[in-house]
């Protein structure tokens, strides 16, 4: 049983990070958590602001 030859797909598409920075993300600062915290609590948006405050509260497994 023979596998046509099928065009490569890849090469039409750009990778979605080709050309950034690799690597991990500085955290944010002190100021711009508060600023987020303060737009959620405005707009009444519990459910985003309880899982912003779990994912900033919570340490990374990594860490010792």
């Amino acid at each position: 049983m023979e596998i046509p030859d099928l065009p490569a797909l890849r090469a039409l598409c750009r990778a979605w990070n080709k050309g950034g920075i690799a690597g991990q993300k500085r955290p944010p600062k002190l100021k711009h958590v508060w600023a987020i915290r303060a737009r959620l609590e405005l707009a009444e948006n519990h459910r985003d602001l309880a899982l912003f405050n779990l994912a900033t509260d919570r340490k990374p497994s990594g860490c010792g």
